[in-house]
Parts: C-alpha cells; sequence; structure tokens
C-alpha cells in the first residue's frame, strides 16, 4: 500500500478560504487528474461538497471520511476513521489524500510522498497545510516556474510543482 497526497498551496502554506479553493489554475487541475486518475482518493465530505454536483471523482476509487454513523454517496465508500479508512486500501493499492485540512492533518502520518503545487501568492485563507519545509520533509523534484493564464484565476501568476518525500 502507498499513500499520497496532493495539494495547491499559497506562500503561506493556506489551501482555502470559506470552502474553497485559494486559487483555479487549469493546467494544475489537470496534473490533479494525472496524479489521481486510476487511483484511491481519500477526502472529507466538506471536500467531497465542494465537487461539482457534490459528486464523487470519476476514474477514481473515493472513500469519504465522515464522522456521522448515517453518511451515505453513492458511487463512493464512507469511512468513519483514518484507521477504517486504511483498512480499506488494499496491500496493492495507491491512494491519494485529496483533503481538506483536517483529512490532510489526520493522514499526514501515513504519507510517502506529497505532490504540493506552489502559488507563489499570500491569499486570504481559513485552511492550511502543515508546512513541509519545517517539518523536515525532503524535496524530491521541482517543476520548472509556470505562469497562470487569463483564463486562470488569479491571472498572470507564478507556480510550479514540488515533490516531497518522507525525510
Amino acid at each position: 500500500m502507498s499513500i499520497e497526497a496532493i495539494v495547491a498551496v499559497d506562500n503561506a502554506w493556506g489551501i482555502g478560504n470559506k470552502g474553497e479553493l485559494l486559487c483555479r489554475v487549469r493546467d494544475d487541475l489537470k496534473n490533479f487528474r494525472s496524479v489521481t486518475s486510476g487511483k484511491t482518493v481519500i477526502l472529507g465530505s466538506k471536500t467531497l461538497s465542494t465537487f461539482p454536483n457534490g459528486q464523487p471523482l470519476k476514474n477514481r476509487r473515493n472513500i469519504i471520511l465522515s464522522r456521522r454513523e448515517d453518511y451515505k454517496v453513492e458511487n463512493a465508500e464512507v469511512a468513519h476513521s483514518a484507521e477504517e479508512a486504511l483498512s480499506m486500501i488494499k496491500e496493492d493499492e495507491n491512494a491519494v489524500v485529496i483533503g481538506g485540512d483536517s483529512i490532510y492533518k489526520l493522514f499526514l502520518p501515513y504519507c510517502e510522498r506529497i505532490y504540493v503545487t506552489k502559488f507563489d501568492i499570500t491569499l486570504p485563507a481559513d485552511a492550511f497545510f502543515p508546512n513541509l519545509d519545517e517539518l523536515g520533509w525532503k524535496i524530491e523534484s521541482e517543476s520548472e516556474e509556470f505562469l497562470s493564464t487569463p483564463d486562470d484565476s488569479p491571472a498572470g501568476m507564478k507556480w510550479k510543482i514540488v515533490t516531497y518525500v518522507k525525510s
């Protein structure tokens, strides 16, 4: 079993504000699809509610965490604890944690690799990802620097993808 995470952060490691992503960059979303497609994704029920029509992601096995015992989601599996979610993952399966902030923090000790899109901007945020540089994670690779397009939000912002591995 392999547990990874994927996240997009601003300069202060902010990931969201009022239940929304801080930035929407088309090429970053393509990278998200590429990293997670065909894998198991682990997410919280609040994150699921931000998806189009509140539906699980296609072409992925979705494990949704919720404390509510009666919580059910069509085309997804529900777990009520990190331990339960981990027990649902097969030995040869790759799982990717995709949010939100409390789910990331819950699964961080189990992650071996984290794909971090770093947006070179600081925005108002009320949800944060732990600063991996301060926690001693090692940078495995770093992409070139990109510039968001006029169709992105915000436009003209520098960003890159940094892959961290547990030290």
